[in-house]
């Protein structure tokens, strides 16, 4: 594991913003180049959380990017992805797809600190989520008695939750979703099973799917990356929860929890800086996953 010194030296050559000369998609964390027949994904070392950017991690996009190809090479026996292939340690050329505008959420554990998270709408008294009705009497971070799909728009600002009939009235996706909804569940319980061998909890993913040019039903963007999805780890989840601890987490959540409580990370113009110590910590913990996953 990289130490302290490595990582602070390395922030001053992480990759916030890319330029290469081809038409230029800027997501939250990727840039998509446009090379005619294909797509290049440059994934950046850029951190976004609340909806906005609130730091740089080194190392960050190609742990994403090498993760995530490790990935669509698990779980291509379920569902066809756009990997083509990895150029370089934070590239990927990939199929264009016509993308559907959903990203579907596939969650395990009743958790979160986002305002938009099961957890934080359950203490406010939500106790439907999408197709899924949830009792009275659960507790932050115990596993829910099955995976529940929680789909959302698909937007550059901000994600808004969709119901069955929302979904429905989505002509391009309606005709869909039985098979997206079916390939989801999947790919979350293969990627359990393989997380824990790794000895890590998958908590929850997101997933995107498109339709390659032969109206095919493809993955896309990225797959159980510590960007989409929580990762925790299994030897300590059972003492920490008894504990009313925090489970040890591999993803953005530390990050997140940080925020919550030094401003309020929605309403406030201007966020404090993300100390040192708190970029290294992600960094070693993004490290550790990948290191832990390609090595299985």
């Amino acid at each position: 594991m990289l130490d302290k010194a490595t990582i602070v030296a390395a922030r001053e050559v992480a990759v916030s913003e890319t330029d290469l000369p081809y038409p230029k998609h800027r997501g939250k964390v990727r840039d998509t180049y446009d090379l005619g027949d294909v797509l290049l994904m440059v994934t950046t070392d850029r951190l976004s959380v609340f909806d906005r950017h609130l730091a740089t991690i080194p190392f960050k996009g190609a742990v994403l990017n090498q993760v995530s190809a490790w990935w669509f090479a698990q779980t291509q026996h379920i569902v066809p992805n756009h990997l083509l292939e990895v150029v370089d340690s934070r590239s990927m050329r990939v199929k264009k797809c016509q993308v559907l505008p959903i990203e579907v959420i596939v969650r395990g554990y009743m958790t979160g600190t986002t305002n938009t998270s099961i957890w934080t709408l359950y203490q406010q008294g939500e106790r439907q989520f999408f197709n899924t009705s949830l009792a009275d009497g659960l507790s932050k971070n115990v596993a829910l008695a099955q995976p529940m799909l929680t789909p959302t728009t698909k937007a550059a600002d901000h994600d808004a939750p969709l119901t069955p009939a929302l979904l429905n009235a989505m002509v391009e996706v309606k005709a869909h979703w039985p098979q997206i909804a079916d390939i989801a569940l999947q790919l979350f319980e293969f990627g359990q099973q393989r997380a824990l061998e790794a000895g890590l909890i998958l908590v929850d993913t997101k997933y995107e799917f498109g339709l390659d040019a032969d109206g095919q039903l493809t993955l896309i963007d990225e797959c159980h990356t510590p960007d989409s999805s929580r990762y925790w780890d299994a030897q300590t989840y059972k003492e920490r929860l008894a504990a009313g601890q925090e489970p040890d987490n591999f993803d953005k959540e530390i990050i997140r929890l940080w925020f919550r409580q030094h401003c309020d990370p929605y309403g406030d113009k201007v966020l404090p800086d993300a100390p040192d110590d708190l970029i290294v910590t992600v960094a070693q913990r993004y490290l550790e996953i990948q290191e832990r996953l390609l090595t299985l």
